[in-house]
């Protein structure tokens, strides 16, 4: 016979994930070293397809020449690029900090704009990027969805949707509103430490084990 699930339903592994995770992580700080709005975005930016760690460890440079739009729009793309190179595509995220710096001068006053729509209109700067900004920088309730939270969803059978945008509004149903903000970073400390993609098949881990006792390999989709 199959073994018994103590938590059968998705608004139960969902409620005992927020639960276990706010006792595993009462803290949330933000991975991402910043003094402003604006050195978050740029930061974010930075972090597409790189650590943080990575990103941590440039970011001081670079933000010791540059901490404001104006005067990173001053900075040539050629020494942008130069000290973020080790971060991965760093041709695009020169151009893109030294685009979106000047568009905020000229049509934002120098301020981070605070709505999506405006965020995703700067060069660079898409669906989770933004959402990272307005939760992070803003206060404002989001969940944005990187790849350890998309495989720790599908792992858990939270989704069952292959597309993050999917994964996005499951998690948003699921999860209070007002816990959006904390449980993105917490889902993402829990990824990064116990639940890897490599470390855990969906069979090893404290949460992987409680919620499918009867689990004998990983299953992404239902």
């Amino acid at each position: 016979m199959p073994a018994h699930r103590p938590f059968p339903t998705r608004a139960e592994r969902a409620a005992f994930i927020d639960r276990r995770l706010a006792e595993l992580y009462p803290e949330t700080p933000v991975p991402l070293v910043h003094r402003n709005p604006y050195t978050l975005l740029v930061a974010v930016l930075l972090s597409a397809q790189c650590t943080d760690k990575r990103v941590n460890q440039v970011t001081p440079v670079l933000f010791a020449l540059a901490d404001s739009p104006e005067k990173m729009a001053r900075l040539p793309v050629s020494t942008i690029q130069r000290i973020v190179h080790s971060c991965g595509l760093a041709p695009q995220k020169a151009r893109a900090i030294s685009g979106l710096s000047r568009l905020l001068v000229e049509n934002h006053g120098g301020q981070v704009p605070r709505t999506l729509e405006e965020l995703e209109d700067l060069p660079g700067v898409g669906h989770k990027t933004a959402q990272v900004v307005m939760a992070q920088a803003f206060g404002e309730p989001s969940f944005p969805v990187d790849t350890h939270i998309h495989r720790l969803a599908q792992r858990w059978r939270l989704t069952n949707g292959r597309r993050v945008e999917q994964t996005e509004r499951d998690l948003k149903g699921l999860f209070p509103r007002g816990h959006w903000n904390q449980a993105h970073l917490r889902i993402i400390f829990y990824g990064r430490e116990y639940c890897t993609a490599r470390g855990c098949d969906g069979t090893v881990c404290e949460i992987c084990r409680t919620l499918f006792p009867g689990r004998h390999a990983v299953a992404t989709r239902k």
